[in-house]
């Protein structure tokens, strides 16, 4: 989390979108954005927060794709530092 927003992945969620993504969400706004692009593929923040996360996913890709492999595959990822 930061800035109020709360960044997560679910185990074994590779079959809806089936592209390696983030879940967001920011007060009553919700999405789903694919890593390492940053592209939204689902729902939408306030436009600054898509920033501020777009920037974190660009800050953090690699670590991103690494934690999709294990949340896909049913382990455990690791905590991401937030954006500061």
């Amino acid at each position: 989390m930061f800035y109020g927003i709360i960044v997560y992945m679910y185990f074994l969620d590779n079959k809806q979108h089936n592209v390696p993504h983030i879940h967001a969400k920011y007060q009553e706004h919700e999405c789903v954005v694919s890593i390492p692009e940053g592209a939204t593929l689902e729902g939408n923040l306030p436009i600054p927060k898509m920033k501020l996360l777009q920037a974190w996913i660009e800050l953090h890709k690699d670590e991103l794709v690494a934690d999709w492999e294990l949340a896909a595959s049913g382990q455990h990822p690791f905590k991401i530092d937030p954006l500061r």
